[in-house]
């Protein structure tokens, strides 16, 4: 499902709305739903607002990470998560921004069981491979964090790690801002956390 905003004045609103329904229907979209006011519209929004909440029922563990792949890759960003969960057989589902690219694959599993959660961590490993290589970020919102600090290199390069550690001494020398994460901190500096780390 694409939900699609349109605002500003309301001629203007209707004009742009004619048009994202004309691009729809030419391109075969299975159904188009205009909202005919404020409150409809607000109730097609809650759909979106409630996706992980609803999601979080369907299993014990909620694994919800965000990659960000350019616009033009998303129906192909689709189509890999489908590939991926049916070869690591877990449960996935998927929501986010389509106007920047930004989703949200979230992996539905039960810690519990150790093989089902190895197999999560691959689906994300080789999803994260892949988006690279579409020149897509492996966090488009939540951050790095421990969990894909392997990733950053390959990212941004070591240019970009030269910067940054550039930019976090200018503003943090003496490494109390988030200790033991990605770059290096100084000697001396607070331990950092030895395990663990957010969905980011």
């Amino acid at each position: 499902m694409l939900l699609i905003e349109v605002d500003g004045h309301p001629a203007v609103v209707a004009e742009e709305a004619q048009g994202v329904r004309r691009i729809l229907e030419e391109i075969r979209a299975d159904e188009v739903h205009q909202a005919s006011d404020a409150a409809e519209a607000a109730k097609l929004a809650a759909a979106r607002r409630t996706a992980l909440s609803a999601v979080a029922r369907v299993s014990p563990t909620t694994i919800l990470e965000d990659t960000t792949v350019p616009r033009s890759c998303l129906a192909e960003t689709f189509a890999e998560i489908e590939r991926l969960r049916n070869k690591y057989q877990i449960r996935v589902a998927t929501f986010g921004h389509a106007g920047d690219g930004n989703l949200h694959p979230t992996a539905l599993t039960d810690e519990r069981n150790p093989r089902e959660v190895e197999n999560v961590h691959a689906f994300f490993s080789e999803l994260y491979e892949k988006v690279l290589a579409m020149g897509g970020t492996v966090s488009g919102e939540h951050g790095i964090g421990i969990a894909k600090k392997g990733y950053l290199l390959r990212q941004v390069g070591e240019g970009g790690i030269a910067v940054m550690r550039r930019l976090k001494d200018a503003f943090d020398p003496a490494g109390r801002l988030n200790p033991g994460k990605v770059l290096a901190d100084p000697p001396g500096a607070p331990a950092g956390p030895k395990q663990g780390g957010t969905h980011g």
